[in-house]
């Protein structure tokens, strides 16, 4: 008899990676969430990165991302490292770049496993990995009229 772990729908699909993307156009949380559709996945988890009001006790008027032109080929080192690591069925990972204003979206990953836990690791890894290894940097400025650049995310 077969243990639960030998079905197919246990294992990391063979094509787990379905959208990876840098963009200047507002993100979308629909089409991330359908991109990590799959019908052996029971466990779906999102993370959703958004501009805020502050930072480090400093009230934010404007901000802006830029990157390096490596930077989506950094995306997929990190998401090919992802699907190796976890049994991922599907994976998403989309980060605005340009000028963005309060509350709106700066980055949206997702990852679909076959169960909760190992969902809400792969996608943990996934968003944290890309904090500290895409070359996105976040150009913040303040209402006391200083600036400054910090890693993104």
């Amino acid at each position: 008899m077969a243990t639960t772990h030998d079905h197919p729908g246990e294992q990391a699909a063979d094509e787990p990676i379905r959208l990876l993307a840098i963009r200047e156009t507002p993100l979308s949380l629909d089409e991330v969430f359908k991109a990590v559709g799959d019908d052996a996945a029971g466990g779906t988890a999102l993370f959703v990165g958004t501009v805020r009001n502050h930072d480090g006790g400093a009230d934010v008027d404007e901000l802006g991302y830029s990157c390096h032109p490596s930077a989506e080929a950094e995306m997929r080192r990190i998401a090919e490292r992802v699907v190796a690591a976890y049994p991922v069925r599907a994976l998403a990972a989309v980060h605005r770049v340009g000028d963005l204003g309060i509350g709106d979206l700066a980055v949206v990953v997702a990852v679909s496993c076959p169960h909760r836990g190992e969902a809400f690791e792969a996608c943990r890894k996934l968003i944290d990995d890309l904090k500290h290894e895409v070359p996105i940097w976040k150009h913040q400025k303040f209402s006391d009229g200083t600036e400054e650049w910090v890693g993104a995310c």
